[in-house]
Formats: C-alpha cells, structure tokens, sequence
C-alpha cells in the first residue's frame, strides 16, 4: 500500500461581516453624536421627559432598520432566525441595563459614543461598569439559567407569522405609526 499524505486545506475566515459591522457601528456612533445623544444632559433629559431627542433618534432607527431588513428578507439577502427570549431573561437585562443607565446616565450605545467624544466618566464609570456587570454575569449565569432565564418563555413567532400575513402588512403600518409619532414630538416641540 502507498503511503499517502494527507493534505489539509485552510479555509480563509470571511472577515467581510466583521468588517461591514464595524464601519456601520462607527457611521451609528458618528450619527449618535451628531444627534447629540451622547451627552450626559440629554440622555438625563430624556429620562426626564424634558428632552425627546433620544426617542426621535432611536424611533428613526428602529422604522429604517426594521424596512431595511425586511426589504432585504423581501429580495433574499437575508434569512431572519429570531431568538427565543423570556420574561426571566427580559427582567434580568432589564435590570442590569436599567441599574447601569441610573447610575451612569448612558446606555452601552451611547457609553461607546461617549468615550469616543473624550468624556472620562463614560470611559471609566461606563466601560468598567459594563466590564464588571458582563463579569458578575458570566459567573451568576449557571446559577440563574434555569431558575429565572428561562421562565415565562416567549415564542419565536414574529407578527406577520403571528396573524399570517405578509411581513410587509405588519412593517408599513408600524412605520407609518412611528413616523406620526415622530412628526407629533417634533411639532409639540419636544
């Protein structure tokens, strides 16, 4: 019998994902900026219902991402897979996200933001306090998994599944609340 060599073959990682994440997370950190979301007193603001800023920009997020990706499902660049999810995991981010917004005044998106505008207190008290609650809950989370995480389980279903209709019966009108919505704070002056 011959002796034969075995070759393995290196498959190149596709970084195009990594790559396209990062520029879109820089353009997103660039228009928080812009938008002014990144200041202490307009996220305090907006938790004061003093200042709406926050919610406009992030309404605008959510109508051009949510038309985006369903144009994109529509024409099959993409496949949506969503997550299952529970009442326990929602109390539980909920909490760690609402305890770390209270205490530093900035969400991750806008903690990121932050310290790109130089702010120390984003850099120290945001990413440290985002590295230690990360931390405290990879070494809590096999203790918490079945007991809380996973209790209440909520469906993967998505609302055009849901009612059985096409996704874009459920995307216009949502869009076109979202917008009113929009044009409403923008008038009132808020």
């Amino acid at each position: 019998m011959e002796n034969q060599k075995h070759h393995s073959v290196r498959v190149k990682p596709n970084r195009s994902p990594l790559i396209l994440g990062l520029l879109f997370g820089i353009i997103f950190g660039f228009l928080l900026q812009k938008g002014g979301v990144t200041r202490y007193n307009v996220i305090i603001g907006q938790l004061l219902l003093e200042d709406f800023t926050v919610l406009k920009i992030m309404l605008c997020a959510v109508v051009t991402g949510m038309i985006g990706i369903y144009f994109m499902k529509t024409i099959g660049w993409v496949n949506l897979y969503p997550k299952t999810g529970s009442i326990g995991m929602s109390v539980i981010g909920g909490l760690i996200f609402g305890v770390g917004f209270a205490l530093l005044g900035y969400c991750p998106g806008t903690v990121a933001g932050a310290v790109g505008n130089g702010y120390l207190d984003a850099l120290f008290g945001g990413v440290i306090g985002i590295l230690i609650g990360v931390g405290l809950f990879a070494s809590l989370y096999q203790k918490v998994k079945n007991r809380i995480l996973k209790k209440g389980d909520l469906a993967t279903i998505t609302f055009p599944e849901l009612f059985k209709v096409n996704d874009w019966i459920v995307v216009l009108p949502t869009a076109a609340l979202l917008i009113l919505i929009l044009f409403w704070l923008e008038s009132a002056g808020l």
